[in-house]
């Protein structure tokens, strides 16, 4: 894409969160200015966020390039409530911004602070060398990351991702959202897409001719406990997610793609997230990567006409997942 014609996630995203501000007390967002100016925006720590809260911060997430809406005809007997995802620029709102690409630590030990970020942010400080196979960077006069935590971060990091932005902290933005919080369950889910085309990535297939893609997911309840609220919110994807993809390229590349992307390709596949998560002693990285997917997938070839379906949806494995007893 010509650079002229890029869209700035910048230019996008800061309308979207002055109103979030300015909308805070009706979304039940916390909204304080730490030392040296940095805003944070707590959906659900101290504060009590929502859904409605989520849906925003999903939208921000994706660069302000995505739509993400709620929904009560999904299909899935118990679990009506979905989020349906849809981006005008589907590589660039996900994996550009919606991605938790960039791996912040700041500390050592038990005193350590690490955090996942992700939103439009990144691609301000292009820290991660997916920004050089998209071509894209944002130049903008502010930063926001979406950061799934339980605590405030400290002082420390915030100062090292403004370094990193090349801006001063009170050009930065930190949105928290915990993930046994609504609003954090909510910014997860929304993730449908940007999961399919992660693993596509992983799959080597070129990601120019990704054209257009939109995804659903059930929307499960908070947990009490941080692996089971990251188990439920995983297993809505892995195994309640279906993604349509919009690709150009032959048919026979389409096929193969709507075959190698569920789920269901996955050693770990068939038991709920928190169980395979638990089984490798938490050590979120020994798991399969290729687990984190949709479980079913339809392509379209672009030239042809052309649909590919692949995987298919598990409703007893999503009501186990996310509380029913079948008995």
């Amino acid at each position: 894409m010509p650079e002229a014609a890029r869209p700035s996630f910048y230019r996008l995203t800061e309308p979207l969160l002055r109103r979030l501000v300015d909308e805070a007390a009706a979304l039940r967002l916390g909204v304080e200015t730490m030392a040296g100016g940095c805003t944070l925006i707590d959906a659900g720590i101290d504060a009590v966020g929502g859904i409605a809260a989520g849906l925003r911060i999903a939208e921000i997430c994706m660069g302000g390039l995505g739509q993400v809406q709620l929904s009560g005809n999904g299909p899935f007997r118990r679990w009506p409530w979905s989020l349906s995802v849809h981006a005008s620029h589907p590589v660039l709102a996900c994996l550009g911004s919606q991605l938790a690409g960039w791996q912040l630590t700041v500390g050592s030990g038990k005193a350590a602070y690490q955090a996942l970020g992700s939103g439009p942010g990144r691609a301000v400080a292009c820290k991660e060398a997916l920004f050089d196979e998209l071509g894209y960077r944002d130049e903008a006069e502010g930063a926001c990351l979406v950061l799934e935590v339980e605590k405030r971060p400290p002082a420390a990091l915030i100062e090292k991702v403004a370094k990193d932005c090349g801006l001063s902290p009170r050009q930065l933005t930190l949105i928290l959202t915990p993930t046994r919080s609504l609003a954090g369950t909510v910014q997860i889910v929304a993730r449908v897409l940007e999961v399919a085309l992660h693993k596509l990535h992983e799959l080597r297939f070129p990601l120019e001719r990704v054209v257009d893609g939109m995804g659903t997911a059930p929307l499960p309840p908070p947990a009490s406990s941080f692996v089971a609220a990251m188990g439920r919110s995983n297993d809505a994807i892995i195994y309640g997610g279906a993604v349509q993809l919009f690709v150009s390229g032959p048919d026979a590349d389409a096929e193969k793609l709507a075959k190698d992307l569920p789920s269901a390709g996955s050693r770990d596949y068939g038991r709920p997230f928190a169980e395979i998560f638990n089984s490798y002693n938490g050590d979120f990285y020994a798991m399969d990567r290729l687990l984190f997917s949709p479980a079913r997938v339809t392509v379209t070839a672009l030239a042809s006409g052309r649909s590919f379906h692949g995987g298919a949806l598990d409703e007893a494995l999503i009501d186990k997942s996310f509380g029913h007893d079948a008995a």
